[in-house]
């Protein structure tokens, strides 16, 4: 029998991370799906919303809201394809059917509200900030994500470190991530992540190794126990993150605590 690939990840961390493919490639919701002819149509709120269509009517399509059941008639332009349910929740949207606007926004925000805040987009990484704490960043999900293939484990800003980091011993090159967003995204969360990761796998001495999953890097300075190597990588990226943001951050009108200086780490 093959090892289990989240075995030491506890069942409340696993919930964050993947889905049960099984539950979604279901049959009969993948047969209920092809009989109702479901397509997006525009929302004024929703951005798009899902439709049947009952009627052709030349450059008009009449559809019925799944939502609501009301008729209504949209422009055949305005409509956009839908994907089968075998793609719900899919970790990759470079590998939807119909890879359009209404298809990634509701493959967003599906994973978003099922507590999965990391798709992968091809070569690149979205993160949908969750605005709270979520157990992912544990030191057993590190070492979940620790010298794996991107495709081998789920969406994660540590897979993204981690690929960056082997390529940087394999190749002998400097590597560089980029995180992106507007204020409030998470950008320097993320960024504290990536430090963390890197931190946890390139220390030197891990029996000197103090728990960085549960340390905050926000948090003031303590006085740290005498056993513990105060030289050691971890624990000087970690020490250097307060006084960064106490120069650096500032209030701005989506975020309380916005990084105002350069974010860009290089390994």
């Amino acid at each position: 029998m093959a090892d289990d690939p989240y075995a030491g990840v506890s069942a409340q961390e696993l919930q964050y991370l993947a889905v049960d493919r099984n539950k979604i490639n279901d049959p009969m919701v993948q047969a209920e799906w092809a009989s109702k002819k479901l397509i997006w149509i525009p929302h004024e709120i929703h951005g798009f919303c899902a439709a049947s269509i009952a009627s052709d009517h030349g450059d008009e399509i009449e559809v019925m809201v799944e939502e609501t059941g009301k008729r209504v008639r949209v422009h055949r332009d305005d409509c956009q394809k839908m994907n089968p349910p075998k793609f719900n929740k899919v970790e990759d949207m470079a590998e939807l059917t119909c890879l359009n606007e209404a298809s990634v926004l509701h493959n967003l925000k599906d994973r978003y509200f099922s507590g999965l805040i990391y798709t992968y987009s091809g070569l690149f990484c979205v993160v949908v900030n969750p605005y709270k704490r979520l157990p992912i960043y544990t030191e057993k999900v590190i070492e979940l994500y620790k010298g794996k293939k991107r495709h081998e484990v789920p969406p994660h800003v540590f897979a993204i470190t981690d690929t960056a980091y082997r390529s940087m011993l394999q190749d002998r090159e400097d590597q560089s991530i980029l995180c992106t967003g507007e204020s409030g995204a998470g950008k320097t969360e993320n960024t504290k992540k990536v430090i963390q990761y890197l931190a946890y796998v390139a220390a030197s001495s891990r029996s000197n190794r103090s728990s960085v999953s549960n340390l905050h890097v926000t948090q003031h300075v303590v006085q740290q126990s005498k056993d513990i190597n105060l030289g050691e990588l971890e624990n000087q990226l970690l020490q250097a993150n307060p006084i960064l943001e106490a120069f650096g951050n500032a209030k701005t009108i989506k975020n309380d605590n916005s990084s105002r200086f350069v974010s860009n780490w290089k390994q």
